[in-house]
């Protein structure tokens, strides 16, 4: 790895960057112990070096200030049995234009020549081969449209998860103590102009990633619940109906998700929400956001149950501290009238907030 003058080679001899950061640790008579300060805790640099945690952007950064490692080779995919689950791939079904024009993968003049190296390119992005080869698979307990492209979706939920890997965390993702609290306060923002914002900040502050990606065509998604680095939940919206109660109910229904379902990597939740499920997650996640949304003793005893107006509905919603237009969609919803408190639903009420 080093010539005869104590030289580095060049970056392409290191086969990714555990090899280099062994290496460049050999080199400076370092131990473990000494990662721990740059890499951020123990249990951290035994994941990393043992590849079980995928090296990310902060962490790079930290590992090149400190040890000298070029970026290069902090970013560069192993060659070495890097196929595992992807041999099945057919590269040029991917949406390229579509990636390339929103810049998941980089711009190039022959997307379909270069699919591989492009798709592969947002797989590393968004971690570790475990990870990503998880989410390339049909998930028997989600609410995907059954006319969904799946490699569209499978680029949504890479694009969704290499946004979360790439942001700054302050810590380590610890699960809340009580969930269903934990929701009940992020829908008390709801009042708020920029009620979305804050929610998405507030969670994020917790260390629960959310993530705004708007949806490719063909995957009929309104947004998903997945693990990504670290145990850390991931959530991603695509604000494809841009009206401030469909907001809330899918941020709701995904935490409702997060609070009981993910249990392992390998968790996924893929959620068009204008289907009926009968799975029994699915049916739970429902029945656990409506509950924290307007709680159900609440709503049979609310005039706007047998009678929305726009009157009852306003008072139901300032009782119980939530915005109206969540109220309103509850009525839509029951009396399955979608013309219905029109008005309230909030309707362009969310996506400018997001630069939409």
């Amino acid at each position: 790895m080093a010539d005869t003058n104590g030289r580095v080679s060049p970056s392409e001899e290191f086969d990714g960057p555990l090899e280099a950061i062994a290496f460049y640790m050999d080199k400076k008579g370092m131990t473990r112990r000494d990662l721990v300060p740059i890499i951020g805790s123990r249990s951290k640099v035994s994941e990393v070096l043992s590849g079980k945690r995928s090296i990310t952007m902060p962490m790079a950064r930290a590992l090149h200030r400190h040890l000298g490692i070029p970026a290069v080779d902090l970013l560069k995919e192993p060659t070495k049995n890097n196929t595992g689950k992807t041999d099945d791939i057919e590269w040029r079904k991917f949406p390229l234009r579509q990636m390339a024009k929103r810049e998941w993968i980089e711009q190039n003049a022959n997307l379909e020549e270069n699919a591989e190296q492009l798709i592969r390119g947002l797989m590393q992005r968004a971690g570790s081969q475990d990870l990503v080869t998880a989410l390339y698979r049909k998930n028997d307990q989600n609410r995907a449209n059954a006319k969904t492209d799946t490699y569209a979706l499978n680029a949504w939920c890479w694009q969704v998860i290499a946004q979360a890997r790439e942001r700054e965390w302050a810590e380590e993702y610890r699960p809340h103590r009580d969930p269903e609290q934990l929701m009940r306060e992020v829908a008390r923002l709801s009042p708020s102009t920029d009620g979305p914002v804050r929610a998405v900040e507030y969670l994020r502050e917790r260390g629960i990633a959310v993530e705004i990606v708007r949806h490719l065509p063909r995957t009929h998604l309104d947004g998903a619940a997945m693990k990504g680095e670290g145990e850390r939940p991931v959530i991603g919206l695509t604000l494809r109906y841009d009206r401030i109660d469909n907001f809330w109910w899918v941020l709701m229904h995904e935490l409702a998700h997060v609070a009981g379902h993910l249990k392992d990597e390998n968790s996924t939740f893929i959620d068009d929400l204008r289907l009926e499920s009968s799975d029994a997650k699915e049916e739970e996640a429902d029945k656990i956001a409506g509950e924290v949304l307007i709680p159900k003793d609440a709503w049979e005893n609310s005039e706007a149950n047998e009678r929305p107006t726009p009157l009852t509905v306003t008072a139901l919603a300032q009782e119980l501290g939530i915005h109206p237009a969540i109220v309103a969609g509850r009525a839509r919803h029951k009396q399955r009238n979608y013309r219905l408190l029109s008005q309230f639903v909030g309707s362009k009420g969310v996506n400018h907030l997001f630069g939409l």
